[in-house]
């Protein structure tokens, strides 16, 4: 079992920046997918960047390219650094971890996605 406790959300004026934490505790594994997703209200939870924690490679989504990044710490923690913030980027933004031994695993899909946090609010302002 794996938990996650995200923290950082807030209110933003647009162009503004925040960074967003996700704790990771328990059973976690090098062999992981930390991925951010995010839901507005109406709206299904999408994908919006990923990075693996055996290679540390990442993945974003094209919304959020040159404006996002994702990092990790050493302690367990994923960090996710947003700046130049949009009003469309207002949503509850959530930390999931995805086990993938294989590689295999499609990491922008929600349901491939075993633990998830509790979700905080982001909210630009225009």
């Amino acid at each position: 079992q794996v938990q996650l406790v995200e923290s950082g959300g807030g209110l933003v004026q647009a162009g503004g920046s925040l960074r967003l934490s996700c704790a990771a505790s328990g059973r976690t594994s090098s062999s992981y997918v930390m991925g951010w997703f995010r839901q507005a209200p109406g709206k299904e939870r999408e994908f919006v960047v990923g990075i693996r924690w055996s290679n540390g490679r990442t993945y974003y989504a094209d919304s959020v390219k040159g404006r996002f990044t994702i990092s990790t710490n050493a302690k367990n923690t994923v960090y996710l650094q947003m700046n130049s913030l949009k009003p469309e980027d207002t949503a509850v933004y959530y930390c999931a971890a995805l086990v993938d031994y294989s590689g295999s695993y499609d990491y922008t899909i929600p349901d491939t996605y075993a633990y998830w946090g509790q979700g905080t609010q982001v909210t630009v302002s225009s």
